[in-house]
């Protein structure tokens, strides 16, 4: 079975630039969840985790 598919890629010109460019999307994703979550306030943060606690509605 994957001869069969890899025998179709090797015959697509430019091919080969898919996978670089899905694992940058990819990587660049992650990346900026990680600034996004460190750079996100604390007091925010401790605001969110206090909801279920409280019993204002």
């Amino acid at each position: 079975m994957l001869k069969f598919i890899k025998h179709h890629m090797d015959s697509i010109s430019g091919i080969e630039i898919y996978p670089i460019i899905s694992l940058s999307i990819f990587f660049l994703f992650f990346v900026m969840l990680l600034i996004w979550v460190f750079s996100y306030s604390k007091d925010r943060i401790k605001e969110l985790s206090d909801i279920p606690l409280n019993e204002d509605k």
